[in-house]
Order: C-alpha cells, then sequence, then structure tokens
C-alpha cells in the first residue's frame, strides 16, 4: 500500500503486527536444521582449502591458539547476513563469520575449530588486549583512533552510510531527498549525526536498535533507515520484495579484521589470506550466498593495506 493511500493502524493491532513482522525478519531462527528465509541452505556456502602445513610461530596469538586447538574469533550475532546467531541451533551465519571461515582456513584452522563469540562494538578493544578473542571480525570499521589500540587487517570490505527504503517508495533517491523525511538510526551513532549535520531538513528518529527501525519503516511510521550499506544490505536480502537500498554511499567504512597491535606476523598473514581468497574468488562466493542475497551485486573488493609498522 503507497504511503498516499495508508490509514492509521488500530492501536490495538500495532503490537500484533510487529511480532509478526519481527518473526518474519528473523525467519530461520526456528526449527533446528533449517535455512534462514531465503538464506543460503548449508550446501550453499563455500567451502574453504585449509593449509594444514601452515606454521606462524614468530605470532604469539597464532602460537596459543595452535596450542589449544582452536581459533577464537570475536564477532556480531545480531547483524542478519552479516554475523547472525541463530537462538534455536547456535549457529552463526553472514558475510562477516565467511571471511572469519575463509582466512582462518589460511592460518590452518578448519571451521570445526573455531570458536565464535559474541562482543558488543564497545568491548573489542579490550577483548583483543586481554586476549579473550585470537581476532575479531564484526563489521569493525579500520580508523586512525583505533589502530592506536589494535592492529587491522584488510580492509575486506568498503562499507559506507546508505538509505533503506520501502520497496514501493520511490521519492527517495539519495540523502538529498531526505527533506521533511522521518529517517531512523540508532541513538547516538555516527550514521544519525552525520543526518544531523549534512542534512538539517531531515526529521530524525532514533531508537536503541536498527531492528526497531526496521520494523518503523514496515509500518510506514518512518521514511527509510540509515547506517552502513552492509547492515542495511542484510535487512534488505531478509525481505527483499519489501525492502531496497537506494542511492550511492555517502561515506566509507572500510572493515577490517581486528587483533593484537603487536602481532604484526599475524596481521600481515592475514592480509595474505584475504588477498588470495579475493584471487581465487572465494570472497565474491561469499558475498554472494550472504548480502548478495538483498540483489546488490558484489562490488570489487578494496585493496588491502599492508601497512608498515605497528599502527
Amino acid at each position: 500500500m503507497p504511503p498516499t493511500a495508508r490509514r492509521p493502524l488500530p492501536a490495538a493491532l500495532l503490537p500484533a503486527l510487529l511480532a509478526v513482522l519481527a518473526a518474519a525478519l528473523l525467519a530461520g531462527c526456528g526449527r533446528s536444521g533449517s535455512p534462514p528465509a531465503k538464506g543460503p541452505r548449508p550446501g550453499d556456502l563455500p567451502v574453504y582449502r585449509v593449509d594444514t602445513g601452515f606454521t606462524l610461530p614468530s605470532s604469539p596469538t597464532w602460537t596459543r591458539a595452535h596450542r589449544r586447538g582452536r581459533l577464537v574469533v570475536g564477532v556480531k550475532d545480531d547483524q542478519p547476513y552479516l554475523g547472525e546467531k541463530d537462538p534455536a541451533t547456535g549457529a552463526y551465519s553472514g558475510f562477516d563469520i565467511e571471511i572469519a571461515k575463509m582466512t582462518a582456513a589460511s592460518l590452518g584452522f578448519p571451521a570445526g575449530r573455531l570458536t565464535y563469540q559474541a562482543i558488543a562494538s564497545a568491548n573489542r578493544e579490550t577483548a583483543l588486549a586481554n586476549g579473550q578473542i585470537d581476532m575479531y571480525v564484526g563489521t569493525y570499521t579500520i580508523n586512525a583512533l583505533r589502530k592506536r589500540q589494535v592492529g587491522f587487517a584488510g580492509p575486506y570490505y568498503m562499507a559506507g552510510q546508505g538509505l533503506l527504503v520501502r520497496a514501493d517508495e520511490n521519492g527517495i533517491h539519495g540523502p538529498g531527498d531526505l527533506d521533511g523525511r522521518k529517517v531512523c538510526s540508532a541513538a547516538g551513532s555516527s550514521s544519525i549525526q552525520r543526518i544531523e549535520a549534512d542534512y538539517p531538513a531531515a526529521r530524525p528518529v532514533t531508537y536503541d536498535t536498527y531492528s526497531v527501525c526496521v520494523d518503523n519503516l514496515l509500518t510506514y511510521q518512518v521514511d527509510a533507515v540509515t547506517t552502513d550499506d552492509s547492515i542495511l544490505l542484510g535487512y534488505a536480502a531478509k525481505a527483499p520484495e519489501e525492502m531496497k537500498l537506494v542511492g550511492r554511499p555517502f561515506s566509507k567504512e572500510p572493515y577490517g579484521i581486528g587483533l593484537a597491535k603487536s602481532d604484526t606476523a599475524l596481521r600481515l598473514a592475514l592480509d595474505d589470506a584475504i588477498v588470495a581468497h579475493q584471487k581465487n574468488g572465494d570472497w565474491k562466493r561469499a558475498y554472494d550466498v550472504t548480502l548478495g542475497l538483498s540483489g546488490v551485486p558484489a562490488p570489487a573488493p578494496p585493496p588491502v593495506d599492508r601497512y608498515q609498522g605497528s599502527g
């Protein structure tokens, strides 16, 4: 139903409708073994060749992981088609999870020897510094401030702030079309701050989570949702008939693999792994069965920055 034809929803019906929408967005978190709605079946996921002869004794992180027999990877667990945990099975899936699996394979760790640990964004640097995790793969933007605290391999993906709208929206093609429109994002996020600073005629709306913004988008309470386009692609992949991304990204957010700042040997080995999996097609195959389900084709991966020193 286009916005011009909508009628206000009865207040008594709204909670039930939101519950149905939430269930649709989180489909696949149901029966054990069932794939996410419109998501890849296990047989569709790439299989990454494990380098069984790999060794990196100059890396203290790799050496500890090798001795324990497992690589501990910090991830997100609530970002559709990036890093998401199925509460019924405990399985993790998404593009970031595939990046973790392919690079770990190059380090000699098969998928069965990875342990995923959900770490909130605010706790990433601490978790790496105290050895709680060996590396972090979860929409982790590389920037100069963070490089003072941790090392970064990559980038493996170039994200940028984007706009998610309903599939029937024809009046928004980019941030310049937001005058008078309600734009939703997470409270305190850099995304909503950019909208407020650069597009003051827009009408910002904030909530604690992006999922609430998406619910409000689908019920015509807001006109657009904004954050990193990779996160928005995940939501669009959940319901491609109902939502779409519009316009070009209007910021640059290079995603990297975070690790201990002093472990240069591991950082360079991960850089090598990222390049190798880009060249052999693994990177694109991983994108196609995760974020690619949004209908947006795989972009060219960004060049890896093998920076010198410790940051």
